[in-house]
């Protein structure tokens, strides 16, 4: 049973250090071969480890648990970040692709036209930086002309509308939340009444803005 939970171990780092070698683009937009890598990588991992009984299939689990938060712990190391994650790479800059970064994480010139494209962007003048981020995922960032204006652009001073808080959801209170409004349960049971609410089980969500005490109520209908 050791030997088979060290074997797991061994492959379960071995499929990661594969799955960094083969690159983001992996993890951005499967295409055919994509799949067909990560199904085969899991089929000849899992196939050459044997569950012998039901205990043996929670250490192994818990090993693969412990594994993965020594891991997440050791992507905080500044060192070991960007080989654990990885680094975000610059495709498109000032409006021109980076040719040797699109050769060099084997990611085709299709795929990124189709990609910032989807964000609105047909023709990559328009675009000051494309960026593949460690997780897979493209960043488009336009060039500032064509940026959309905002109210600080406009020197518009805008009203803060507030973060809406839950504090009654299906029914039951939100004790968490009402402590971090600092308001107690007698409170929110005043403010319901005061409203015409005097059953909990009558109501199916409440909220009430951080910024003032405007208690907003939904009643199951």
């Amino acid at each position: 049973m050791v030997f088979e939970t060290l074997k797991l171990s061994c492959l379960f780092i071995l499929v990661f250090i594969v799955m960094r070698i083969l690159g983001k683009t992996l993890l951005s937009q499967w295409t055919a071969y994509d799949l067909v890598t990560i199904i085969f990588l899991s089929y000849a991992a899992l196939g050459a480890v044997k569950v012998k009984s039901f205990y043996h299939a929670i250490i192994c689990i818990l090993s693969i648990g412990i594994l993965y938060m020594i891991l997440s712990r050791l992507s905080l190391c500044g060192r070991l970040t960007s080989i654990i994650i990885g680094e975000p790479t610059i495709l498109i800059k000032h409006g021109k692709i980076i040719e040797k970064n699109l050769k060099k994480l084997r990611y085709s010139l299709t795929e990124l036209l189709s990609t910032v494209r989807a964000f609105g962007f047909p023709d990559i003048q328009d675009i000051e930086y494309a960026i593949l981020e460690p997780n897979g995922k493209i960043s488009v960032i336009p060039k500032k002309n064509l940026r959309p204006l905002t109210p600080k652009d406009l020197n518009i001073d805008c009203q803060y509308i507030g973060l809406p808080i839950t504090l009654i959801a299906e029914g039951k209170i939100e004790i968490n939340n009402l402590a971090l409004i600092d308001k107690s349960e007698e409170w929110l049971i005043n403010e319901l009444n005061l409203n015409g609410y005097h059953d909990l089980q009558n109501i199916f969500y409440a909220y009430i803005k951080d910024d003032i005490n405007s208690l907003t109520v939904f009643p199951y209908q």
